[in-house]
């Protein structure tokens, strides 16, 4: 997601490295560059031209402090331009109705139904809402089964109507049942073509005159790049929709229709798609995201993931047993699946500052893999009481999980200093372990 914009940005950036201050020369020849990432990224060349427009008119004539780099400077107003561009301040999802109706629009493939899914289960986990799933796309029976299989998945009532090609019809009825059964947001998945048609377009006005939604949500591939935007525009003169939802931001994209989508239909972002499972759905931050694409990467999405996982009685109890120094192999698996719960390694890693130049291929999803493998090779005994573990268990540790002696020193090695630092942690030795840390760098 964004590597190719990312890295030709940074490269604009450097034009200004040494330089003691800011003239209209280096300007001008950073902003061009500025444009071109954003041209490669698949940006129209008018919004491109407009962006860098503006930073070259906001860059010119600052004054640049002496703590802060004329390259430092341009960063920050990069930053700010892209942030507005994607819409500045995040938009929240409109909730408020009896039940709250949620209409989902978009071509076929766009990925509507497993959006559907994954605001269910986002609304059902984050914001403690019953959710019913209406199955409205009557001509694709694949669809209505797929919605039934993620409607499972995630715990969610799908309600559908066998023989009934009436889209409108179904939608109406779903909505009184949930009312009677008390749901409080409906999300009504509706059909989709491979392109823009007549029939679509008046088919899905129908059932949002009759339902009247508290929010259409326009579902977009951003891999389609302007071709996204476009069609985006294209739904937006007829529909009128809320919001716009990307999905496969994880995949080979440009960025283009997520930099310039709000620009040309004024409608914010609300939630990207980052992945097939269930749980990988993001609320869209346009600073976050700004700070992404500008290799800063996104601590405090990090943290957000990580608190979704924290259990305060389970941190507690792990805080007593480091005290007394009882840490063991068990408590190293739960951190493992903890941190396994907060999504894909590679896109974990991305979000902190410095790792977007990191290779995917340097960083393995299935890097846990050998861990759990030794560490279920394990007795009982020796997961609770890793001191017992001696030349003769490693060896049968090794034999059983697949791995070899060496593997299994340097986890038990890793083990012991992971236990280390997290005990000196918790027992307020912080700043020991900061000492620690400085003085192995010095010596490297």
């Amino acid at each position: 997601m964004f590597e190719g914009l990312t890295e030709k940005l940074e490269r604009s950036f450097k034009i200004l490295k040494g330089q003691g201050y800011i003239t209209e020369i280096n300007v001008a020849e950073t902003v061009k560059e500025v444009r071109k990432a954003l041209l490669d990224a698949d940006v129209s060349y008018k919004i491109a031209k407009d962006v860098t427009n503006d930073i070259k008119e906001k860059a010119i004539g600052q004054k640049i402090l002496t703590s802060v780099s004329p390259s430092q400077l341009m960063v920050k107003i990069v930053h700010d331009e892209l942030a507005e561009l994607m819409g500045g301040e995040h938009s929240e999802i409109n909730l408020k109705g009896n039940p709250a109706v949620v209409l989902i629009a978009g071509l076929q493939g766009s990925g509507k139904t497993t959006f559907s899914a994954k605001l269910a289960n986002f609304l059902k986990n984050k914001k403690a809402k019953s959710v019913m799933l209406v199955a409205g796309d009557v001509y694709r029976p694949a669809a209505i089964d797929q919605l039934k299989v993620l409607g499972e998945q995630v715990g969610v009532e799908v309600y559908s109507e066998e023989g009934n090609k009436n889209p409108v019809q179904i939608a109406e009825n779903a909505i009184t049942k949930a009312r009677k059964d008390g749901k409080s947001v409906v999300i009504i998945d509706t059909a989709g073509r491979l392109a823009v048609d007549e029939e679509m377009m008046n088919e899905i006005a129908k059932i949002k005159e009759t339902v009247k939604p508290q929010e259409t949500l326009f579902v977009v591939d951003s891999m389609t790049g302007q071709d996204a935007v476009n069609t985006a525009k294209a739904f937006n003169d007829r529909l009128d929709f809320d919001g716009v939802v990307l999905t496969k931001l994880d995949g080979d994209t440009r960025g283009g229709a997520a930099l310039t989508i709000r620009t040309v239909v004024e409608k914010p972002i609300k939630f990207v798609g980052l992945g097939e499972k269930m749980d990988a759905l993001d609320i869209f931050y346009p600073k976050r995201m700004a700070d992404r694409i500008l290799g800063m990467g996104d601590i405090v999405s990090l943290v957000e993931k990580a608190q979704e996982q924290f259990d305060a009685e389970e941190a507690a109890k792990l805080k007593k047993k480091l005290a007394k120094n009882e840490f063991n192999f068990n408590d190293f698996l739960k951190q493992i699946q903890q941190i396994k719960k907060m999504g894909s390694i590679k896109d974990l890693a991305k979000m902190i500052p410095g790792m977007n130049k990191i290779d995917d291929e340097e960083i393995d999803d299935d890097a846990f893999k050998s861990i759990e493998a030794i560490i279920g090779s394990m007795t009982p005994e020796e997961r609770e009481n890793p001191r017992i573990i001696n030349g003769s268990r490693k060896r049968r540790i090794a034999l059983g999980s697949g791995n070899s002696i060496e593997e299994v020193n340097r986890l038990i090695k890793q083990f012991e200093e992971t236990s280390k630092m997290m005990r000196m942690v918790t027992t307020g030795g912080a700043k020991k372990m900061m000492q620690m840390m400085q003085q192995a760098k010095r010596r490297r």
